[in-house]
């Protein structure tokens, strides 16, 4: 059992991500709501998924009528971003029970990460809180998701509404980055991506080959612009 001020400190550290869990997590559950999911249906997916992201681009996906392989690879594609944070916090990992850090790994999410990684490099901190880090938010981020699904059923938001949650948020986490030439080629090149895919007849793929499109863009032309430098 993990030590009383163990837990206080796991808890104050994860205060910020669950207060704003609590922000976007009633979108995500209205969305959810919005597609036929019920209040089981999200919780099991907040807890077996835990992607907030791809819990977000399911049913907006889905609303646009997007192939379920699409579905699935979009959300890969954006959940790959987990094998750099397991990267990154293995070395913390190297004398823990293992069962402790396959939990550790699977429960670990961008802002978590962000709190834990912080918490290692300025005080004497444990795969443990950090765990126990990850189990506060994400306990807040299930809750917030149910939450939503009641909201959405209560007040009967119109699915356009609904659907542009997603997009709303990934604005907001858009304008939030670190304004560098990679970033912004990289949202560019992504939209123009996406816009001329649904010309051509593939609105299915077009956010998958959208984000391909300006990952690899961004990528190659970060390195010519390096090389050209040096």
């Amino acid at each position: 059992m993990p030590k009383r001020e163990h837990l206080s400190q796991s808890l104050r550290a994860a205060l910020p991500v669950m207060l704003g869990y609590l922000v976007i997590g009633i979108p995500c559950g209205v969305l959810s709501a919005s597609v036929g999911m019920n209040a089981l249906q999200v919780l099991l997916l907040a807890v077996l998924f835990y992607s907030g992201a791809g819990q977000f681009m399911i049913p907006n996906m889905w609303i646009a009528a997007n192939p379920i392989a699409s579905i699935v690879a979009s959300v890969s594609l954006v959940n790959t971003r987990q094998i750099l944070y397991g990267v990154s916090l293995a070395r913390h990992c190297q004398n823990t029970d293992k069962r402790l850090t396959y939990l550790f790994a699977a429960s670990v999410t961008d802002e978590s990460f962000g709190v834990n990684t912080h918490q290692f490099a300025s005080r004497e901190w444990s795969v443990g809180r950090a765990t126990l880090v990850n189990l506060f938010s994400q306990t807040s981020w299930t809750a917030s998701c149910v939450a939503g699904v009641f909201v959405g059923n209560a007040l009967d938001i119109p699915l356009p509404i609904a659907s542009f949650a997603m997009t709303s948020i990934f604005i907001c986490l858009l304008l939030m980055q670190r304004r560098s030439f990679g970033t912004v080629l990289a949202a560019l090149v992504a939209a123009g991506g996406v816009v001329m895919a649904k010309l051509v007849g593939l609105g299915g793929a077009a956010i998958l080959i959208g984000a391909l499109l300006g990952v690899a863009g961004a990528m190659a032309a970060t390195s010519v612009r390096q090389e050209w430098r040096s």
